[in-house]
C-alpha cells in the first residue's frame, strides 16, 4: 500500500520543488498555472533574474546556457535600466576561464565544455561592451580559447540533445559570432593569422550551412544583426519574414512552432513534445516572444510597427506572479529553465521598445 501511495506522492512533490535552489534562495517551481501580474512589474522580473542567477552560481557553481550564460548574454545590455550586473556572476565567469585554460585541448571538445567556452566568451564580451566600455584581457583569452577549440568546418562540437541552446552546433555558432562582434575593439585589433582564419571559418558554416531549422534561422538573424558583415541584406530579409510569418493572433509567438519535433537536435525530446496536450496548438511564450521582438528591433523593425506593439502589449499583459513569463521547456517538465531566458529577452525586448526606462527601474544594486 505504501509503494501504491508514493506512486502518487512523489511525482506531486517533485513538481513542486524550487526552481532555483540555494543555501540562501529559493524560487519556487516554474508552472503554467502560475498566476499573472495585474500589471507589469520591472522590479520582480529583475529580481527573479538575480536570484536565479545567483542561486545556480552559488549551488552549481558552472556556467551553463540557459542560466548564467543567459544572464551575462543579456543582462550587461539592461545596465542602464536595471544597473550594473552582478560582479559575482561575472567572477564565476572569469574562474571557470582559468579553469578551461588548464584543460588540455582534447578534453575542451568534449560534451558540453565548447558550449560553455562559448558562452564564457560571450557573457564576458558582452560585459565589456555594456559595462565597462573597453576590452578586458580576460573577453580576449576567452575568444582566443574559442577559437583555438574551433572545428576546421568552422563550428564546434556540440551535444545535441537540450533544445533550444544545446540542440544544435549551428546555434552555438551564432553566440561565437556574437562574441566575436560584441567584444570592444577586439576583431578590428586583431592580427593573429589563426584567429581571423577561424573567424572566417564561422562566416562561412554560417552562410553555407542550412539552419536546422526556422528557430536556427532566428539565431542566425541575430548574429548578423551584430555581425554586419555575415549576411547580405535581401538574405536577412527572408529571414525578417520568416519570423514575422510564425506570430500568432493574440500577437506573442510560440517556439514549438519553429520546428518539428523530430528537428530539435537528434530529435530525442519527439516524442515528448508530440504528447503535449497543446501539441498542434502551441500557446504564445516569453521565451520566443521575446527573442523574436528584440531580433526585429535590431533589424531594424521600428517600435511603433503595429504588429511589434501588439507583441509588446502580448508581453506587458503575460507576466506571471514571480516576475516570470511561462515558457514551458522543450527537454522535461521539471524545472523549465527556459522561463529564465524567457524573463531575460522580454526584459531586453521592452527595453528596445521604449517600454522600459530608467525612470522605471529601481535603484542600481551593490556588489
Amino acid at each position: 500500500m505504501k509503494k501504491f501511495l508514493l506512486l502518487f506522492i512523489a511525482p506531486a512533490l517533485f513538481a513542486a520543488a524550487p526552481q532555483y535552489a540555494s543555501p540562501d534562495i529559493t524560487i519556487p517551481a516554474a508552472s503554467a498555472d502560475e498566476p499573472v501580474l495585474g500589471k507589469f512589474s520591472l522590479a520582480k522580473a529583475d529580481d527573479y533574474l538575480e536570484k536565479g542567477a545567483l542561486a545556480w552560481t552559488r549551488k552549481r557553481g558552472c556556467v551553463t546556457c540557459h542560466t548564467t550564460g543567459t544572464y551575462m548574454q543579456i543582462r550587461p545590455a539592461l545596465t542602464l535600466v536595471l544597473g550594473k550586473p552582478t560582479t559575482e556572476i561575472r567572477e564565476l565567469f572569469t574562474g571557470e576561464l582559468e579553469n578551461f585554460q588548464k584543460m588540455k585541448p582534447a578534453a575542451l571538445r568534449k560534451g558540453t565544455q565548447p558550449a560553455e567556452i562559448i558562452y564564457t566568451a560571450a557573457g564576458l564580451a558582452e560585459w565589456d561592451r555594456h559595462v565597462t566600455n573597453k576590452l578586458s584581457k580576460e573577453t580576449a583569452a576567452a575568444l582566443d580559447l574559442m577559437l583555438r577549440i574551433q572545428q576546421k568546418n568552422g563550428a564546434w562540437g556540440a551535444v545535441d540533445c537540450w533544445p533550444p541552446f544545446e540542440s544544435s552546433a549551428f546555434q552555438e555558432a551564432t553566440v561565437a559570432a556574437m562574441a566575436v562582434a560584441a567584444a570592444p575593439g577586439w576583431r578590428g585589433g586583431l592580427k593573429n593569422e589563426k584567429a581571423l582564419a577561424g573567424i572566417a571559418a564561422l562566416q562561412k558554416y554560417l552562410r553555407e550551412t542550412e539552419p536546422p531549422n526556422d528557430y536556427g534561422g532566428v539565431v542566425l538573424l541575430w548574429a548578423a544583426t551584430r555581425m554586419t558583415d555575415l549576411l547580405p541584406k535581401e538574405r536577412r530579409q527572408k529571414l525578417i519574414e520568416m519570423l514575422w510569418s510564425h506570430q500568432r493572433d493574440d500577437g506573442g509567438w510560440a517556439i514549438r512552432t519553429f520546428s518539428t519535433p523530430e528537428k530539435w537536435g537528434r530529435g530525442n525530446r519527439a516524442a515528448k513534445l508530440r504528447a503535449e496536450p497543446e501539441f498542434k496548438n502551441p500557446p504564445s511564450d516569453g521565451h520566443m516572444t521575446g527573442l523574436a521582438v528584440l531580433v526585429l528591433r535590431d533589424a531594424g523593425v521600428p517600435a511603433k510597427d503595429a504588429r511589434l506593439q501588439k507583441a509588446v502589449r502580448w508581453l506587458l499583459a503575460n507576466q506571471r506572479a514571480s516576475g516570470r513569463w511561462w515558457t514551458r521547456s522543450l527537454n522535461t517538465d521539471k524545472f523549465h529553465y527556459i522561463t529564465y531566458s524567457g524573463t531575460a529577452y522580454p526584459l531586453l525586448a521592452l527595453m528596445k521598445c521604449g517600454e522600459i526606462t530608467s525612470k522605471l527601474a529601481p535603484k542600481p544594486k551593490k556588489d
